[in-house]
């Protein structure tokens, strides 16, 4: 049902696992900052310590060889590696640890993928424009070559960005995640363009020097709900949910593996609520310049994390300010025979993620695909026994294969969040995605593995022995 090669992975990112946030040299990154902010984070907690990945790697890897893995989805901190965001002022220890985690997993037979940036952007950038200055995309590219060329005789598998959409909106238009901003209706924009650049900029950089000594592939991690219509005999909830793919997974998807450009239905919504609501200033979906790096194939695969599914119908936004909402105007709801899983947006879908695997595959020309995020979250009492999860897992590793099988999709790879508790974002450690639990009430932060790790376990033996 499997490839024999396919990857068994598990994932985890820098600022939710490591701690040591002014450890060793390290800089500080916007989720220092915004988590030292009153009222940001639930509890006001923060990653200064998370899961002491920094200091208790070894434990880390425990879990991995516990689990089987083949693969381990890792981030670097880019405040870890270059404090001040440039490459003038290398940090030789976080050098040093990277490569002590790259060398570890490798000598367990485990292939590592690495994010150079899942969030956590140098507060050295942000303090001169962050995503929203055009210089951050040369700024990334440099950062990149540093990684390629730092760690790239043993690196495989790159991603350059994780889920630019929930970096644009969440931390620019919504403000719920770092740097924190409410720029309703333009910064999301530029932002997401700034990240397609600098991810070209990367790749092209990896294509021209790197590739041939390498021999690696680089991608970017795009986040995407299966989005459907409420009412697929209703026309306008049938174009809402196709306006609402282009405006989630196509943003991004569409220049890298399409066109070069954005979705044609994706700007002239923009500009017809630019008109409607009488603005008059610079292209809010901006255009990308002939001097830089071109967009389209920049991806030798297509990485998804996939959560959860929703029901899309036609509605307009009663906000009478230029906003995302506005632009996208549809309305997403829960399918009330969903079950929902610990926090209130996952609700549990897992042939949903098979109907978005075939969509990739029709639409982006049936790219080579690995799955580098899908999980079910735990809050309230804690569950070691965690039955529901076991089931999620089944029902979507079995929904994968079915994708594989009868779609013919080409999935290469199944990485779960996460391979342990962890700082869930603007959810603190309220949100628990582990295969392991993390004590944190603990000195030792003592790791558990759930059922849900043992399930897991299983499934990667029978199909590695295959």
């Amino acid at each position: 049902m499997f490839p024999r090669d396919f990857a068994w992975g598990a994932a985890t990112s820098a600022y939710q696992i490591e701690g040591g946030w002014q450890t060793d040299g390290k800089g500080p990154s916007i989720w220092d900052t915004f988590c030292h902010e009153e009222g940001r984070v639930f509890g006001n907690q923060n990653g200064d310590v998370a899961c002491n990945s920094y200091e208790l790697w070894e434990k880390d890897l425990e879990c991995i060889q516990q689990l089987g893995l083949t693969h381990y989805r890792l981030s670097l901190s880019w405040a870890r590696l270059l404090p001040d965001g440039t490459t003038r002022n290398v940090n030789q220890r976080g050098v040093q640890y990277y490569n002590r985690v790259i060398d570890d997993l490798l000598a367990c037979n485990v292939s590592p993928m690495v994010s150079l940036y899942h969030f956590d952007l140098a507060q050295a950038i942000q303090d001169v424009g962050g995503w929203k200055s055009p210089g951050v995309a040369t700024l990334f590219d440099n950062y990149a070559k540093f990684c390629f060329q730092t760690f790239g005789d043993r690196v495989k598998l790159w991603i350059t960005i994780n889920e630019p959409q929930v970096c644009a909106k969440l931390g620019h238009e919504v403000g719920i995640h770092a740097p924190g901003l409410k720029e309703k209706g333009t910064t999301a924009y530029l932002v997401g363009h700034n990240m397609l650049r600098a991810h070209a900029m990367a790749w092209h950089s990896y294509n021209s020097t790197y590739r041939i000594t390498q021999n690696g592939a680089v991608s970017l991690a795009l986040n995407s709900d299966w989005l459907e219509p409420l009412d697929p005999g209703r026309s306008e909830d049938v174009t809402s949910a196709e306006r609402d793919l282009i405006f989630t997974l196509g943003w991004f998807a569409w220049p890298v593996f399409v066109t070069g450009d954005y979705p044609e239905l994706m700007r002239s919504s923009i500009e017809t609520q630019s008109k409607m609501m009488g603005y008059s200033g610079e292209l809010r979906l901006p255009r990308f310049s002939i001097d830089d790096p071109p967009i389209l194939g920049t991806a030798d695969f297509f990485a998804l994390n996939y959560y959860t599914s929703r029901k899309v119908k036609s509605g307009g936004c009663s906000e009478q300010i230029l906003s995302m909402k506005r632009d996208l105007a549809a309305e997403e709801v829960l399918d009330p025979s969903w079950p929902i899983c610990g926090v209130s947006w996952l609700a549990v879908v897992p042939n949903g993620l098979r109907k978005l695997l075939k969509y990739i595959k029709d639409v982006f020309n049936n790219p080579t695909i690995y799955i580098t995020e899908n999980g079910f979250a735990q809050v309230g009492p804690l569950q070691i026994e965690d039955v529901e999860r076991c089931k999620f897992y089944k029902s979507t590793i079995l929904e994968v294969a079915k994708a594989i099988e009868e779609d013919e999709v080409n999935v290469r790879g199944y990485f779960a969040w996460s391979l342990m508790d962890n700082f869930e974002w603007a959810d603190g450690f309220s949100a628990r995605f582990g295969l392991f639990h993390v004590d944190f009430s603990d000195p030792e932060l003592r790791r558990t593995i759930y059922q849900s790790g043992r399930e897991y376990a299983k499934i990667i033996s029978k199909y590695k022995s295959v």
